[in-house]
């Protein structure tokens, strides 16, 4: 008698890598200047880092 046929296995393949935020490139994080100065509000050579708005820190595009 024959032995029964097993089926084939399937591939799995792997997800695709989720696309970075165009606003951080990435890493979650935005530079902005400082400004100085009420009226004429200078830029000074001064950043400061924050979280992006936009991914909220992951580095991922956010899907709509």
């Amino acid at each position: 008698m024959a032995t029964a046929k097993r089926p084939a296995a399937r591939r799995k393949t792997a997800k695709p890598a989720p696309a970075k935020c165009p606003d951080c490139d990435g890493n979650g994080e935005i530079t902005e200047a400082v400004r100085v100065g009420a009226r004429k509000s200078r830029i000074t050579d001064d950043h400061q880092t924050g979280l992006c708005l936009t991914c909220w820190g992951t580095g991922e595009a956010p899907t709509d």
